[in-house]
């Protein structure tokens, strides 16, 4: 049955199936230190040898840790909580001792996106707290696929594909969680337990505590009944709640983390852990975040996500995305993706006029950062700067972001190349360059663009007479490169190469 109170008994294991109580907002925990287990190898052909930290972690960004008395309150403050299955317990849970909390990533894509960064940045405040974050890489779920927020049924994909895609992740999430020798973070992959199940025995063992009916009142099930939902789906319910279970025995795991759509699965799987072990275990979930301009998810743009890899979405690009919030937005984006003292982030979203496109430009600085590194973040800011200018040409506005530590704003910051081939240029007309620079689709909306008077070639605006004119008479030509606009923020230098 539902409980009202939202509070998951720990009591003896007991024959039954999973109940789903209410969600409840209001408490956050606090996560206390816990020395690591040994890692152990993946026997899963999908698994991956272990690797080097690439880079310093973004757990690494301050010098010591918050106190612990202070985890609990930061993360409230700051805006991650959105639902937890027992307030109550959770605050006995964390005056016993250590906590062990996870989150976890399916292997999708070969690199995370900006909608994973809200988990990210949880799993780096326990990180950063002195706690033991463990970060589950779904070696095993990404071949079921999660239906949770999905009109349709995930691509299957290969075993091959999603141990590249895991290779790829990996370093993405060292940045944000210390693994050992230098922190006591935790990374697992649900492959070394979910690839060699016997089926019969999982379901006997495992599926008798299900019950199909509050299955569907799952609202990752519910949505997806009238288009259909594939029973390949409609198992990774349960995988997820198994994880769970799993880590609960072999990590010390009694807490889950994840995104707002994620509250059925971690309730099963507290359930799940409850009949098996008789254990208490204990969900928070955190907001979904929407652009208020679009309505759409946070992180989407009219060219599809923004991902964490500068393979997929270039640095540069990455920093303008933050750069371009809405202004009304800083204050809470600061909170949420930065780790700046919250008092700051108050405070800058409150600047006046003009200055607080500071506050997004300390943003941008700060998510770049964290996501690739000083060198990187710098050379976005000042390419953004001799752009668009210093939003801060003074230094009028106290910071403690790194920012500060960048270059002098009249110092060369690049704006993003790339090279094309001389003949490639000549055979295209100014409305084909737009295409082949990357910053129009197509030609269609290429002529819109110059239509429109948004298109530049070195600042200058192209007339909307001249979309068809052939690049080849263009006087840049002369000299090799050119710098394109389209719009106001997004720019790119076209270099002709032999």
């Amino acid at each position: 049955m539902f409980r009202d109170s939202g509070k998951i008994s720990p009591a003896s294991p007991s024959p039954g199936r999973l109940d789903f109580p209410p969600a409840r907002t209001g408490l956050t925990p606090r996560w206390i230190a816990a020395k690591p287990p040994a890692p152990r190898p993946s026997p899963f052909s999908c698994g991956f040898p272990p690797l080097k930290p690439s880079a310093p972690s973004a757990a690494r960004l301050t010098e010591s840790p918050l106190e612990l008395k202070n985890a609990y309150k930061t993360l409230q403050e700051r805006g991650f909580n959105y639902q937890v299955t027992d307030e109550e317990g959770l605050l006995e849970l964390f005056a016993k001792g250590p906590v062990s909390a996870y989150i976890g990533f399916d292997a999708t894509a070969d690199s995370l996106h900006v909608g994973h960064l809200l988990p990210l940045m949880a799993l780096s405040w326990l990180s950063r707290s002195g706690h033991r974050p463990i970060a589950l890489l779904g070696g095993g779920t990404s071949m079921v696929g999660d239906p949770s927020g999905r009109k349709e049924e995930r691509k299957l994909l290969s075993l091959e594909d999603i141990a590249a895609n895991a290779r790829g992740i990996r370093p993405q999430l060292e940045r944000f969680v210390e693994l050992p020798p230098a922190g006591g973070g935790v990374l697992r992959d649900n492959s070394e337990w979910l690839a060699g199940l016997n089926y019969v025995s999982f379901i006997r063992d495992i599926g008798r505590h299900f019950s199909v009916n509050r299955m569907l009142t799952a609202e990752s099930y519910r949505s997806r009944l009238e288009q259909g939902l594939s029973f390949l789906e409609f198992n990774y319910m349960v995988m997820q709640a198994y994880d769970f279970l799993v880590l609960s025995r072999e990590e010390g795991a009694s807490l889950q983390l994840g995104g707002q759509d994620q509250w059925g699965n971690i309730v099963a799987g507290i359930e799940l852990i409850r009949r098996e072990t008789g254990a208490a275990a204990y969900g928070i979930t955190m907001p979904l975040l929407l652009d208020p301009r679009t309505g759409e998810k946070f992180g989407k743009t009219a060219a599809g996500a923004v991902w964490l890899s500068a393979a997929r979405t270039p640095v540069y690009e990455f920093y303008q995305f933050w750069r371009n919030i809405d202004d009304q937005e800083a204050g809470r984006l600061l909170a949420l993706f930065t780790f700046l003292p919250l008092d700051e982030c108050r405070r800058l979203a409150t600047l006046p006029g003009n200055l607080i496109n500071r506050a997004k430009e300390i943003l941008a600085f700060e998510v770049t950062l964290a996501c690739h590194g000083f060198r990187e973040a710098e050379e976005a800011f000042l390419a953004s700067v001799k752009a668009f200018g210093a939003a801060d040409p003074d230094l009028a506005v106290p910071t403690s972001s790194r920012i500060t530590e960048a270059a002098a704003p009249d110092s060369a910051g690049s704006v993003p190349a790339t090279e094309i081939p001389l003949r490639v240029l000549e055979g295209s007309d100014l409305a084909g360059l737009f295409v082949l620079a990357g910053l129009a689709s197509s030609k269609s909306e290429a002529r819109r663009l110059i239509r429109q008077g948004g298109a530049y070639a070195d600042e200058s605006r192209i007339s909307p007479d001249a979309e068809s004119e052939p690049v080849a008479g263009a006087a840049w030509l002369a000299k090799g490169e050119v710098t394109l606009r389209a719009g106001k923020k997004r720019h790119k230098t076209v270099k002709a190469v032999p």
